[in-house]
């Protein structure tokens, strides 16, 4: 970001992450060691560094959470529903934090992600935008179909392979003249106790009716892992052991 500039980050880390428990007992998934750093530590480091002011959604195992970004300038809220909601009630908790005199980026906090995947969200101009891999269309948790115009017209994790042209990455931008619509529909589906929903839902909401165009940006190859299973970890460790020069430090 450019000296002066202001933007926020909500990052949401409220969740058990079930899938990998079986195999990381007991440990929230974003604070496993990245190079010797937990993940989530790894993250804000990186946001500070580019002037963000940082809040983070808390639930399963909150104190933990804390104890690995001990020292680090962060706001914390807390979902004490974690267990029987997802994570739109997570950032309706911190419903607060998505101010409309700043862009905000919602990060899910169990992504790795490099300085210059950051670099890439930060030039997105439009009022909403996700960051997706469109070299990832056969495996992998959740699939976009996008227009000519890289704007969003199917979503899904079970959305049919032959209509899929990237996969979400875990991360968007949210622009400041879009956030008062974002925030009432947030409201609108946690009064209808829609509170079994992802955060992303509220942005699809607007594209179900064609509302709104939700825009993609690709990564355009950068290596990132959203850690849903043990072999998403490992093959982080491994990117990182063949890419040692630069993660330590500047996180590149």
């Amino acid at each position: 970001m450019k000296e002066g500039s202001n933007m926020k980050a909500i990052l949401l880390a409220a969740g058990k992450g079930t899938r990998i428990s079986r195999m990381v007992k007991a440990i929230p998934k974003s604070t496993l060691p990245i190079g010797g750093v937990p993940l989530i530590r790894r993250t804000v480091d990186m946001l500070k560094k580019e002037g963000f002011n940082i809040s983070i959604c808390v639930g399963y195992k909150q104190n933990d959470i804390k104890k690995v970004l001990e020292g680090l300038d962060v706001n914390y809220y807390y979902n004490p529903f974690y267990d029987v909601t997802n994570s739109i009630a997570s950032l309706w908790f911190a419903k607060k934090e998505l101010d409309t005199e700043e862009d905000s980026l919602i990060i899910n906090a169990d992504v790795f992600f490099s300085k210059q995947i950051l670099d890439k969200v930060l030039e997105a101009q439009e009022d909403v935008t996700m960051i997706v891999d469109r070299t990832r269309t056969k495996t992998g948790d959740y699939f976009f179909s996008t227009n000519d115009n890289g704007s969003i017209k199917a979503y899904g994790k079970d959305l049919p392979l032959q209509v899929r042209q990237c996969e979400y990455v875990g991360i968007a931008k949210i622009k400041n003249s879009f956030m008062p619509d974002f925030i009432k529909r947030l409201d609108d589906l946690i009064n209808k106790q829609k509170h079994y929903m992802w955060w992303e839902d509220v942005i699809y909401s607007f594209t179900d009716n064609d509302e709104k165009e939700v825009f993609s940006k690709d990564v355009d190859g950068l290596f990132w892992s959203e850690i849903d299973y043990f072999d998403d970890y490992e093959r982080i460790l491994n990117y990182i052991s063949k890419n040692s020069e630069g993660i330590e430090g500047d996180y590149r």
